[in-house]
């Protein structure tokens, strides 16, 4: 490995040998001058200067009109500012010109030693110590994965899968990332056995089961609201764990975690099936039941998910015996957005607001079909990027910044996550088959059977039967259905896209945060 190579400019460089001679025996370049016009030089001439020590009060040119020349040329070179004295207004302008630390003489041979290693060896150390402890936690998490994991040990497994995910991605450990990869391979394929034997079980109440999307707002929602408290329940569609990981720390400049727990999603994981659940407080078989006028199935036309308030206010009214004052809004476009900023603090007079906030969804489908967010988000690291930035940006996070001072309640959750789909599974229906990528439901299907759960009877999986041959299949691990005909065409277009309606960790596990605004504190 190349010497890191350290340029210092100070008049009194003479009087700095002891500390030149300590950094060579630790394995550093030195290079010296004596005013900042030979410094500039030296940058101009070296490309690969580390880092620069700068002493603040040399004749001529001084240590600050030196670091604004340095910062033309060179923006992103870490600079070290010495002075004799820390007086405020001269580090308050080295720092206003981005210097990355400063000592004050003398200089201690050890403080040196401690700012480069902060500065330069930082991202290596870093580097290397998480490898370490992913190597060791490594086979811990595949005995866990393999020793029959009951469904809340299987939630912390997955929460543990990614908290390693992103501390490789903030080290930039590609090798390890590979392996982590292959690790969420191996757990998605023993979940997809662990759900297709308890799924039906589950449905039926026939064994202890998670929370789940038909009993989510009975368990986790209506118990929380408080009769001084206003209550805001975010649903962000499509939103995975490793997403809510990665907007957290904004959502935590306003608001106080209270607990961080989650939730399984029924089956099929999308929009139509686990949405409708959440709202109605039921299985959709049971929704197509009692509202027969208002439930579409996948191969009827309409909206899908038109009703959510009705299903909604007919729960609230079911589970409440006083009258609840509650509002539902939902959120498709910018302009709603805007209309949500605009009005939020009139919903702090509600005793439960649910907002319904689209965007992930949408960005999910539209990476799919444009080329430059295949771009931006090509994997889960830049899928996580995307999503923080556009929430930054949003007119949702404007809104809660808009009622940050007043006290209320906000829980987040979702309706499902997604899946980055990789290996295709050949299945045959008829013209009636659904065109979801992780799940259909037909007439005749034909599957590879090892691929998919399947429930010839959609009553056992709390579905409803569009035909009295209809079949509802699903996709497990990381698999995606296309039909024989144009296969490896559609196989380049969708492999690598993020889709959902299947069985992997990413899609059923879903977050369910509750806050308090910092202000009731």
């Amino acid at each position: 490995m190349d010497k890191i190579k350290i340029l210092w400019a100070d008049d009194e460089i003479d009087l700095l040998k002891p500390q030149m001679m300590f950094l060579e025996q630790k394995g550093y370049e030195v290079i010296t001058v004596t005013n900042g016009h030979d410094a500039l030089e030296e940058c101009e001439e070296s490309n690969d200067i580390d880092v620069v020590f700068l002493d603040e009060s040399m004749p001529g040119l001084t240590g600050l009109e030196t670091l604004a020349k340095i910062k033309v040329n060179n923006p992103n070179l870490p600079v070290v500012m010495i002075t004799k004295n820390a007086a405020e207004n001269v580090m308050e302008e080295a720092i206003g010109q981005q210097i990355s630390d400063y000592l004050i003489k003398p200089v201690n041979p050890n403080q040196i030693l401690l700012t480069l290693k902060r500065l330069i060896d930082n991202k290596r150390l870093v580097r290397e110590r998480t490898t370490s402890d992913y190597q060791q936690d490594f086979r811990q998490i595949l005995l866990e994965i393999n020793s029959g994991l009951n469904y809340e040990e299987w939630a912390d497994i997955y929460k543990k899968i990614i908290a390693w995910e992103i501390k490789l991605d903030q080290s930039s450990t590609t090798e390890m990332g590979d392996i982590l990869s292959m690790q969420k391979t191996t757990a998605n394929s023993e979940f997809s056995k662990f759900v297709e034997r308890n799924y039906e079980d589950w449905i039926n109440e026939k064994t202890e089961a998670p929370v789940m999307s038909h009993n989510l707002m009975r368990r986790k929602i209506f118990p929380e609201m408080k009769d001084d408290v206003p209550t805001i329940m975010l649903l962000l569609d499509n939103l995975r764990y490793d997403q809510w990981r990665t907007i957290e720390p904004i959502f935590t400049e306003i608001m106080r975690i209270e607990s961080e727990e989650t939730f399984y999603s029924i089956l099929p994981t999308s929009t139509q099936y686990s949405r409708n659940s959440i709202f109605a407080g039921a299985m959709p078989g049971e929704i197509a039941k009692r509202f027969p006028k208002k439930w579409r199935n996948d191969n009827e036309d309409g909206g899908k998910n038109m009703y959510e308030h009705d299903f909604l206010a007919d729960q609230v009214e079911r589970t409440f015996r006083k009258k609840i004052k509650f509002d539902y809004v939902k959120i498709t476009n910018i302009a709603a957005g805007n209309k949500l900023q605009d009005n939020i603090q009139n919903y702090l007079n509600n005793d439960l607001t649910v907002i319904v906030y689209n965007f992930i969804d949408m960005l999910s489908h539209a990476r799919t079909e444009m080329e430059v967010l295949k771009e931006l988000a090509g994997d889960e690291t830049a899928y996580r990027s995307l999503t923080k930035s556009w929430f930054l940006h949003s007119a949702l996070w404007g809104a809660f910044q808009k009622i940050a001072g007043k006290d209320f309640q906000l829980i987040v959750t979702t309706d499902h996550g997604t899946i980055r789909v990789k290996t295709p599974s050949r299945v045959v229906g008829d013209r009636e088959t659904t065109t979801n990528l992780r799940y259909k439901v037909g007439r005749n299907l034909q599957f590879e059977k090892k691929d998919v759960l399947s429930f010839r009877d959609p009553h056992k999986a709390g579905l409803p039967r569009p035909n009295v041959s209809s079949t509802f299949i699903f996709a497990k691990d990381d698999r995606f259905f296309l039909y024989p005909n144009r296969y490896n065409h559609f196989n380049n277009y969708y492999k690598n896209t993020f889709q959902h309606g299947g069985i992997s960790l990413e899609e059923i596990i879903c977050p369910i945060i509750k806050m308090r605004s910092k202000s009731s504190s």
